[in-house]
C-alpha cells in the first residue's frame, strides 16, 4: 500500500472518530438547558426604602405684607442672621401715620368734652340739692301760714279779731301755697336737666369708645407698615429690593411673598416614597441621606413624619374623588437629619435609603432566584429551583425581608443549597425535572 493512501485511510478514521464524539456530545446535550446558579447564604440583612426629595428646615415662615405700601427700608439681605423682632421691611406710612394722629385728636377732644359734662353733672346736683333745700323751706311756710289762718278763722267766728286780720292770714297761707308749687316746678326742672346731661353724657362714653376703637384701628394699620421677624433665622429667599411697591399677601399666590425665613437648627430631608412601599416605613426608622451637592458624604436622620394624603406623581396634589386610579402615587415623608453640616441649604436635591428593617445571620437567596409556579392546578406558589443531579427541582419556599440585592429565606431550604438565579429568560420557562449545565 503506498504512502499517500495511508494517510488517506488515517485521515478518514480520525474524521469517523470526531463525528462519533460530536454526535455523543450532541445526544448527551440535548435537551439540556444552561443555567447559572447561586449558594443559599447565612448572613446579615437590611431592607431599606429609597425615595427622593430635597432638605427643607423644620420651621419656615414666608413674609407677606399686610397692607400695600412702597418699601423705603430694607436692612437686611438673604443670607443674613436675624433675630426674633428685628427689622425686616418698612413700608411708607404717612397716610396710616396721619389717620393715627387724626383719630387720636378725635378721642382726646370727646375725653375733654366728657370732663366738662362732669362738671355740669357736678353742678346740676348741687341745683337738685338747693331746690329741694327750697322745697322743704316752702313746705314749712306753707305749714306754718294754714295754722295761722286757721287760728285766725277761729278766732274770727269768735269776734275776738277783724275781718281783715282773717284775710290777711288767708292771703299768707295762699303766697305760702303758691311758693311750694314753685319750688316743685324747679326741683323737677332741675332734675330733668341732669337727667338730660345725664344721657348725654352715657352717648359720649358711647363715641369715646368708638374713637378708642378708631385709634386701635388706625394703630394696628400703622404697625403693619413696619413688619419684623416672627423667629430667629436665616433669610433663604429675598426677591425684593427698596423702592419696590409690596402688595397685599395671599397665600400660595406667586409675587406677593417678600422674603423666606427659615430656622436651621432644625433640618429635615422631605421625600416621597412609592405607595408600594409607604407601608413599610414607621415613624423613628433611621435613614442615611445622601445630599447631591455633597456627593460621597452620608448624613444620618430618622422619620420624624409620614403624610395620610397621597400625592400623584404626575401633578403633585392631593388626590381626590376624580383622581385617576392608574396614577401613580407617593407619600410625603420627612426625615429629620440628627447632625445637619453648617453650610447645609434649603432646596438641596437628595436621595434617603430609609432602613426598614434588620436581619442578623438569616438564609438569603438572590432575589432574581425567586419565581413562581402553579402546583397540581392550584393557586401560585413562590419558591426556587434546586439544582439536584444535573437536573432542578422547584421547591416552594417562604420569605421575609428584602434587602438589595438578596432576599430572606425563613423556609424551604438549607444553608449551601444551590438554587438557579439565571439567565431570567431560562428562569422564567424552566420546568421542574429539566437536566440543566452550570454556566459561568
Amino acid at each position: 500500500m503506498s504512502r499517500g493512501k495511508n494517510i488517506s485511510i488515517g485521515a478518514l478514521i480520525a474524521i469517523l472518530i470526531a463525528a462519533g464524539i460530536g454526535y455523543f456530545v450532541y445526544a448527551r446535550n440535548r435537551g439540556v438547558v444552561g443555567i447559572q446558579t447561586s449558594r443559599v447564604l447565612r448572613q446579615d440583612l437590611t431592607q431599606t426604602v429609597s425615595a427622593n426629595g430635597e432638605i427643607k428646615p423644620k420651621k419656615y415662615v414666608n413674609i407677606s405684607a399686610n397692607t400695600m405700601g412702597r418699601i423705603v427700608q430694607l436692612p437686611v439681605r438673604e443670607g443674613d442672621h436675624v433675630r426674633e423682632g428685628d427689622l425686616l421691611i418698612r413700608l411708607d406710612s404717612i397716610q396710616t401715620n396721619a389717620d393715627v394722629q387724626s383719630a387720636q385728636a378725635s378721642l382726646d377732644a370727646a375725653q375733654a368734652e366728657l370732663e366738662g359734662m362732669a362738671a355740669s353733672l357736678k353742678s346740676a346736683d348741687a341745683t337738685i340739692n338747693s331746690a329741694k333745700a327750697e322745697l322743704r323751706r316752702s313746705e314749712a311756710d306753707l305749714t306754718r301760714a294754714k295754722q295761722n289762718f286757721d287760728r285766725a278763722d277761729r278766732m274770727s267766728k269768735d269776734g275776738l279779731i277783724s275781718r281783715e286780720q282773717l284775710e290777711r292770714s288767708k292771703t299768707d297761707f295762699d303766697i305760702a301755697e303758691a311758693q311750694v308749687g314753685a319750688a316743685r316746678a324747679r326741683l323737677a326742672q332741675t332734675e330733668a336737666q341732669a337727667a338730660q346731661t345725664l344721657k348725654q353724657r352715657d352717648g359720649l362714653a358711647l363715641r369715646i369708645t368708638q374713637q378708642r376703637s378708631a385709634v386701635t384701628r388706625a394703630r394696628d394699620q400703622f404697625s403693619k407698615s413696619t413688619i419684623r421677624s416672627p423667629l430667629e433665622g436665616i433669610i433663604t429667599y429675598l426677591p425684593v429690593n427698596e423702592g419696590e411697591i409690596a402688595i397685599v399677601g395671599v397665600q400660595n399666590q406667586p409675587g406677593t411673598v417678600l422674603m423666606t425665613i427659615a430656622d436651621m437648627s432644625v433640618i429635615t430631608a422631605e421625600v416621597k416614597v412609592d405607595e408600594t412601599d409607604i407601608a413599610n416605613v414607621k415613624l423613628g426608622q433611621e435613614a442615611n441621606i445622601k445630599v447631591d451637592a455633597f456627593r460621597d458624604q452620608i448624613l444620618r436622620g430618622h422619620v420624624s413624619e409620614i403624610g395620610n394624603s397621597a400625592l400623584t406623581r404626575t401633578t403633585g396634589v392631593a388626590t381626590g374623588p376624580q383622581a385617576a386610579a392608574q396614577e401613580a402615587k407617593d407619600f410625603k415623608v420627612v426625615v429629620t437629619l440628627d447632625s445637619p453640616p453648617g453650610d447645609l441649604r434649603p432646596g438641596l436635591s437628595c436621595t434617603a435609603e430609609i432602613v426598614t428593617a434588620t436581619r442578623e445571620h438569616v438564609l438569603t437567596v438572590p432575589i432574581q432566584a425567586i419565581t413562581i409556579r402553579e402546583l397540581g392546578g392550584k393557586k401560585e406558589t413562590e419558591g426556587v429551583f434546586a439544582v439536584r443531579n444535573g437536573s432542578v427541582a422547584f421547591l416552594p419556599v417562604k420569605t421575609g425581608i428584602v434587602g438589595t440585592t438578596d432576599i430572606e429565606l425563613t423556609e424551604g431550604l438549607a444553608e449551601n443549597d444551590e438554587v438557579v438565579s439565571g439567565p431570567y429568560q431560562v428562569l422564567r420557562t424552566l420546568k421542574d425535572n429539566t437536566r440543566v449545565r452550570i454556566e459561568k
